[in-house]
């Protein structure tokens, strides 16, 4: 990258940052309340006015973005799209860029997102606080070692995710979740040994949780696939102006009825009905990629 391009980086993160320094005092504060007062009323209206504090963030960041960004944008797929409907977000994952561009998509076109995340984020400055005042579940991801010395363990995220989701039950959301678990490099596909080109295998058990916290409240997942035709995904190429384009092809589907009330962690063949359907979708999303990328 040039010297322009890095300093166009700098002012973006920095931009980035002075944004979420403004909008994190009023996050803090509403944090606070939510922590002090416990009644049922009180957590709805707190929560109603972090996540307008929290959509004056976002829109910060798209600002910031198309400002300092000249992104060619080709998006197509969120026609008929809902601000009061129930969706599964799922997407393909390559750089810290795709939640920006996620964010530019769906923003005022579908509820407000609400995030699997890792449990380390929660000690992040400001937006982890957020992300905890708003009941995002936060997920350990304990390895399969760790998993297999404390199997008392092994349940845990899936009980954070089912606690989180029935949260969701009375107000539309749009749950994002990266179903790799990762974001996808060659080291990581090698090591998997995907039977994909462009992706990582999915995992299955976000998705399942939810539609099953929520019962049958979700009924459509929006399969997002995010493609970088330049081949450049790193996100300081993003801040720095070199990724010029970005594709972004949104497939609405419906999810069938047996998966929205199964136990996914109970009941053997449907964990391999669910996962064979899931993989269904991967392998047309990995086709997809292939023919843009094939095309340039």
């Amino acid at each position: 990258m040039t010297l322009g391009g890095h300093c166009r980086a700098a002012a973006t993160l920095l931009l980035g940052a002075l944004n979420t320094l403004l909008w994190g005092i009023p996050v803090y504060l509403l944090a606070l309340l939510k922590l002090v007062f416990r009644g049922r009323t009180p957590q709805q209206t707190l929560a109603l006015a972090l996540m307008r504090t929290v959509t004056g963030w976002i829109y910060g960041i798209l600002l910031i973005q198309r400002l300092m960004l000249r992104i060619q944008w080709d998006v197509a797929g969120c026609e008929g799209l809902r601000r009061d409907e129930w969706y599964f977000v799922n997407c393909n994952h390559q750089s810290w860029a795709d939640l920006l561009i996620l964010l530019e998509v769906f923003t005022g076109r579908i509820p407000f997102f609400k995030i699997f995340t890792k449990q380390q984020l929660i000690w992040l400055p400001i937006i982890g606080q957020a992300l905890w005042a708003l009941d995002y579940p936060f997920m350990r991801r304990y390895s399969r070692t760790y998993r297999e010395r404390h199997p008392e363990k092994a349940g845990r995220d899936r009980e954070a995710a089912r606690r989180a989701c029935r949260r969701y039950r009375h107000t539309p959301v749009a749950i994002l979740n990266f179903a790799e678990g990762t974001r996808f490099t060659a080291e990581k596909h090698q090591r998997q040994s995907a039977p994909f080109r462009h992706l990582l295998r999915p995992k299955a058990g976000g998705l399942a949780y939810a539609l099953e916290a929520l019962d049958g409240r979700i009924r459509l997942m929006l399969d997002t696939t995010i493609i970088y035709p330049d081949g450049r995904t790193r996100f300081w190429d993003y801040l720095g102006g070199r990724i010029n384009r970005v594709i972004v092809r949104v497939r609405q589907v419906e999810i069938p009825e047996p998966f929205l009330k199964g136990d996914y962690q109970a009941d053997p063949e449907f964990r391999a009905a669910f996962q064979e359907w899931l993989v269904a979708q991967w392998r047309r999303k990995d086709a997809l990629i292939a023919r843009h990328l094939d095309r340039g």
